[in-house]
């Protein structure tokens, strides 16, 4: 079993193929590898889920909120600012 972790998508990156897309995690902003998906045709607002540095599936927002949700279960609070 793997934990993925719900991504925003903030921009496409130029270069590298059009691999890597900035995404944003609970405010921190992160370089994610886009190489495991099926259509890598992302655009701004776009939910992934990521595991270890890779988007492995879109998701849309009420599944991107569910899992949040089920992180706050777990004992990770969207409130606190994510560590950089």
């Amino acid at each position: 079993m793997c934990l993925g972790i719900p991504g925003k998508v903030v921009r496409v990156l130029e270069g590298n193929g059009g691999m890597l897309a900035l995404v944003d995690v609970l405010g921190a902003q992160r370089p994610i590898n886009l190489g495991m998906l099926d259509d890598m045709d992302l655009a701004p607002g776009q939910w992934v889920l990521i595991h270890m540095g890779f988007a492995l599936e879109c998701i849309d927002e009420a599944k991107a909120e569910s899992a949040l949700t089920g992180l706050e279960l777990m004992g990770q609070s969207r409130d606190t600012e994510a560590p950089a």
